[in-house]
């Protein structure tokens, strides 16, 4: 509950999920997690939030809280692919630049890949994000849809819709 900076330069917002134990049952809790690089270039944790679930309302409500706690501008918003979340913090944060986390657009990617073509796939994607410059990454991709773009057509149409915004 306390005052925040007015600016931070770059925040990372993801959930984690848990089981606990309530009622005497096990049930699933998701810990909205936000840190922050502050102007001074230190990291601070702005916020932990519990939910029942993990979505774009519940987002919209944590960054409410953080504005009316003193955060007036993001720079960057680094977030995982959930649906919905980019308009919530548009709808805060309307000037933020979002970036897709690259550790949730591979794992995403993952759940339409044939587990038995996972590893030649990973092999063929580690080029992309991995490269040591844009242009490198840009012809890792389209080698990557060359080989795979027929076979898995949504995972490829996936990283070109995102591939302007992915980076954290």
């Amino acid at each position: 509950e306390r005052d925040l900076e007015a600016i931070y330069p770059i925040v990372w917002l993801d959930a984690i999920h848990y089981k606990i134990r309530e009622n005497g049952r096990y049930v699933s809790k998701a810990i909205y997690t936000i840190l922050a690089l502050n102007i001074e270039g230190k990291k601070e944790l702005l916020g932990l939030y519990l939910s029942d679930q993990e979505g774009a309302h519940h987002w919209l409500t944590v960054l409410t809280d953080l504005y009316n706690r003193g955060v007036k501008d993001i720079l960057i918003a680094c977030v995982d692919g959930l649906k919905g979340f980019p308009e919530a913090i548009e709808s805060i944060y309307p000037k933020t630049e979002i970036q897709h986390c690259v550790i949730h657009q591979i794992r995403n990617s993952l759940k339409y890949v044939a587990s038995k073509n996972q590893k030649a796939f990973m092999a063929d994607l580690k080029p992309v994000y991995k490269a040591a410059t844009l242009n490198a990454a840009e012809i890792a991709l389209d080698e990557l849809e060359a080989k795979w773009g027929e076979k898995y057509p949504m995972v490829i149409k996936s990283w070109r819709e995102k591939w302007p915004t992915l980076s954290a």
